[in-house]
């Protein structure tokens, strides 16, 4: 008989906010460990994770490598083996390297080349996404096509994320 299950979940971009590695960094290795990744990443998880302002660390170069560091290091914190993992977008590499599909070191090197891919592809042309909130999905969905949007996500019941240009965004929510 199983007393209980662990199971951890990544989150996805969006969930790091300014300094949230700080109380981290006082577990045993923990800051050896960030440094090592960081290499890897390609972005000093330590400075991002504790003092990057909000702006610097929304940056998709930037967040990505931090919340798959930091959902490795809550693993690690735990001392204990998840019984099942999980993860949402780019919590899906940091699922499988904890599930020992990657390693992590390969987990931050392919999310540095996606992150940075992502960044590049961004910087073509001012985009932005939001969370529509209710609704039938079927009536949204198809807003948000008329709008000339992607319907992003579909992050479950009551939420789709709505993805495309600022100017379509701002005629979407208008």
């Amino acid at each position: 008989m199983v007393d209980f299950v662990l199971v951890l979940v990544a989150p996805g971009q969006g969930a790091q906010s300014p300094g949230f590695l700080t109380p981290w960094l006082e577990l045993p290795g923990l800051a050896d460990r960030l440094g090592s990744w960081s290499e890897v990443a390609g972005v000093d998880l330590i400075a991002q994770g504790t003092t990057a302002g909000a702006d610097e660390i929304r940056d998709t170069a930037v967040a990505q490598p931090l919340l798959v560091a930091a959902a490795l290091a809550s693993a690690e914190a735990l001392g204990a083996t998840p019984d099942v993992v999980a993860g949402h977008s780019v919590g899906e590499f940091a699922a499988a390297a904890l599930a020992g599909v990657l390693t992590p070191e390969q987990a931050l090197s392919l999310i540095r080349e996606r992150a940075q891919a992502m960044a590049k592809a961004a910087a073509i042309t001012e985009t932005g996404m939001t969370a529509v909130l209710g609704g039938v999905e079927e009536e949204v969905l198809a807003s948000i096509e008329r709008h000339g949007l992607t319907a992003a996500n579909i992050n479950g019941a009551g939420q789709i994320v709505a993805g495309g240009t600022i100017e379509q965004l701002a005629a979407f929510k208008a």
